[in-house]
Order: structure tokens, then C-alpha cells, then sequence
């Protein structure tokens, strides 16, 4: 199985494409993950970058910003078929809502099972707060009564809901990891979803905590026989990243902290 690593385009929009890609093949990077661009202008200029420096996609779909369900649906639909027109590696989908019913949620999850058939892309939905995956006990409700959906496991988040480092939910996590297909290698904490920097020996427990689930995904991927596990180090900007007061400046560099992630990884998890 091959794991390839992808960076973030959070955090450095306001850098060119071809600036920004350039930064992330010479770190190491396998590809970026990205929304879609909201014009054709950059949407062209993201193409053009990635395929000068040989990059691959992994899709981005977080504008669930509609509270009304059947608007809510439309634009889901919508911005799901255009990332797939991309052809990414995936699409990390931050699907539905946590004020949605469960019933509502599993209706976008089959509209997101009709897209990834007609495509071929795989739509991974992503263990995000706000989102129909926001909390472990919910989740694994949902990923039960839906059977047929994968996730991208970010379970910083979960931990950040929860308030804990998901001690008391052992049988919930295991069903997660059967279900990964993407990572987002983000370490959270019992106050946060993001540490203040994971380099800190201050977050050990927190850190190793999180490499543990990572590492039984990577075994269970690979006992299964497949043929690609897709990581994304995803640290983010302010206001994710703490900020000193009055100044705005963030406490730690993201992108330092994202590459460092992503070796780490690379030394855990040899690609044979």
C-alpha cells in the first residue's frame, strides 16, 4: 500500500498557486488538498500549478453553510460534481450538519454514494465539528445505520466535543478506523482541536494518543489490501493556531509544524 501525503491550501491562499505548489513539492508533498476555486480564473491557475509540478489532488467540500435542507442539498450536489471535474485522488467532504436529523444526513450520504459511483471518486466524510460526523456517539450511530460510507478520520475534533482523549469510546473508535480512507494528522486536545504545537513535549500524551489511531489505520488499510492511504497534515492558521494577544502573531508557524507532521509519518509509516 502507498501512502502519499498532502498539504493544505489552507493557511497560504493568499500565496500564488505556482508558489505555493513549488513550496509543497520541495517539501516533500505528494499533492495539495484544496476547495474548489470560486473562479475560473484560479481554478485554471490551480490546474496549471499542479500539473507543472506534478502534484495530485485530494478535493475539499466545507461550504455547508446552508441552514435550509433542501438548499442545503442543492449546493452539496453541486459543489460535489464540480471536485469530482477535477479529478482528485478524493473528495474530503464536511457533510451535512449536527442540527440535521439523522435521516437528513443519510440522504446526503446516498446522494454523495450516487456521485462517487457515476464519478469513480471516492467521497470520504470527514469526523469535522458542526458537520452530521461531529461527535464519537453520534458518529458511530451513523456510520452503523449507513454502512456503505467511508470517512476521512480527523478525530482531533471528537476529542475537542468530547472533552477527552475518547478514553470511554474505544468500540466507536474501532469502527472509525475500519471506515478511514483519508487522514487529516491533526492532533486535538480536551479544550481544542488543535495543540498549540505537537513538537512541544508538553502534548506527548495528546500526540501519541493520535499516532495510535493513525497507526491502526495504516494496519488496517493494509490488511485489507488496499492501495492507497491518503494523509494530510493539517495544523491550521489563526484562529486554529493560538494567537499571542494584541500582536494577532501566531504562536508557532503552520507550516513548519505541517511538514514536520508529515516526516514524522513518513519515518512511522515506510511506503514498501
Amino acid at each position: 500500500m502507498k501512502i502519499k501525503y498532502f498539504c493544505p491550501r489552507w493557511g497560504a491562499e493568499q500565496i500564488s498557486w505556482n508558489e505555493f505548489c513549488s513550496m509543497v513539492k520541495n517539501a516533500g508533498y505528494d499533492g495539495v488538498e484544496a476547495g474548489m476555486p470560486i473562479n475560473e480564473i484560479e481554478k485554471i491557475q490551480m490546474g496549471d500549478a499542479l500539473k507543472q509540478h506534478d502534484l495530485l489532488l485530494v478535493g475539499q467540500y466545507y461550504q455547508s453553510f446552508e441552514k435550509d435542507f433542501t438548499q442545503h442539498s442543492e449546493s452539496f450536489k453541486k459543489y460535489l460534481y464540480k471536485l469530482a471535474s477535477l479529478n482528485p485522488v478524493l473528495i474530503d467532504s464536511q457533510t451535512g450538519k449536527d442540527y440535521y436529523t439523522a435521516e437528513q444526513n443519510r440522504q446526503l450520504f446516498e446522494m454523495a454514494e450516487v456521485i462517487s459511483n457515476e464519478t469513480g471518486i471516492t467521497i470520504a466524510h470527514e469526523t469535522h465539528r458542526n458537520k452530521a460526523l461531529f461527535a464519537v456517539r453520534i458518529a458511530k450511530e451513523l456510520l452503523i445505520a449507513n454502512p456503505e460510507i467511508v470517512i476521512t478520520a480527523d478525530f482531533s475534533h471528537w476529542c475537542n466535543v468530547s472533552e477527552s482523549l475518547l478514553e470511554d469510546h474505544n468500540d466507536a473508535i474501532e469502527l472509525a478506523i475500519s471506515r478511514a480512507v483519508h487522514i487529516h494528522a491533526r492532533v486535538g486536545y480536551s479544550q481544542s482541536a488543535q495543540v498549540s504545537d505537537p513538537r512541544s513535549p508538553q502534548w506527548t500524551t495528546e500526540l501519541q494518543t493520535h499516532l495510535n489511531w493513525w497507526d491502526a489505520i495504516v494496519k488496517y488499510r493494509r490488511s485489507e489490501g488496499a492501495d492507497l492511504l491518503s494523509i494530510s497534515p493539517e495544523f491550521g492558521p489563526f484562529p486554529y493556531m493560538p494567537a499571542i494577544p494584541y500582536t494577532a502573531m501566531p504562536i508557532a508557524n503552520q507550516w513548519d509544524i505541517n511538514v514536520y507532521m508529515m516526516n514524522l509519518l513518513k519515518q512511522r509509516y515506510p511506503n514498501n
